[in-house]
């Protein structure tokens, strides 16, 4: 039972497909710079940003694309990128939401759940989890409900407001999207990892 849970955590993911160095430096620099994208695409995503009215919470890129990243680079990779997201951002790094940065954001609980939510659908896709439609969509599915667990009550501690409000505030008006993305997601991860067995 160990040998087969052994097996099924070392599956590849999809960061794992790229050309491997051929030294330890070249290694470790490859290491740094699938972090340091990981992190960079989230705060690019961070920037398609439209406010929802009453909200303090933005409908942004940037769930959508911590999810893919903690898919493609893996449990391991995917937290130290969403963690170097976070702390270079609330070191003043503005790449979060409409360019903000620092630590006094009501939005900002979302953001730590990105740095769980990364590690969980990595630990998920080191598992296989992304090579199949419905499959793919319960990671997804568990990594946003992940990133609303520390989300919506940061928020309510952030702004003083009951669990409820919260929940009306940086939750339901975000589901409709929240379920197209997952449904792209079906699609996208699925069908790279069908071209990948193509071109090999």
């Amino acid at each position: 039972m160990a040998t087969a849970t052994s097996a099924a955590a070392t599956t590849p993911v999809l960061a794992d497909l790229l050309p491997q160095a051929g030294s330890r430096f070249g290694a470790q620099a490859r290491e740094l710079a699938l972090v340091a994208g990981g992190a960079a695409v989230t705060g690019l995503a961070a920037q398609l940003s439209v406010p929802v009215l009453g909200s303090p919470v933005p409908v942004t890129g940037q769930t959508f694309a911590a999810l893919l990243v903690g898919t493609a680079l893996g449990a391991r990779r995917g937290i130290a990128s969403l963690g170097l997201y976070l702390l270079a951002g609330m070191a003043g790094l503005p790449w979060f939401a409409d360019g903000s940065s620092g630590f006094a954001m009501p939005s900002l609980g979302y953001v730590i759940g990105f740095v769980l939510a990364a590690g969980l659908v990595g630990a998920l896709a080191q598992r296989g989890a992304d090579r199949s439609p419905l499959r793919t969509a319960g990671a997804m599915l568990l990594g946003t409900l992940t990133i609303y667990a520390v989300g919506v009550p940061y928020l309510a501690a952030s702004l003083h407001v009951p669990l409820a409000r919260a929940a009306e505030l940086g939750l339901y008006p975000y589901l409709v999207g929240d379920a197209l993305k997952l449904v792209l997601a079906m699609g996208a991860l699925p069908l790279a990892w069908k071209l990948v067995r193509r071109a090999s």
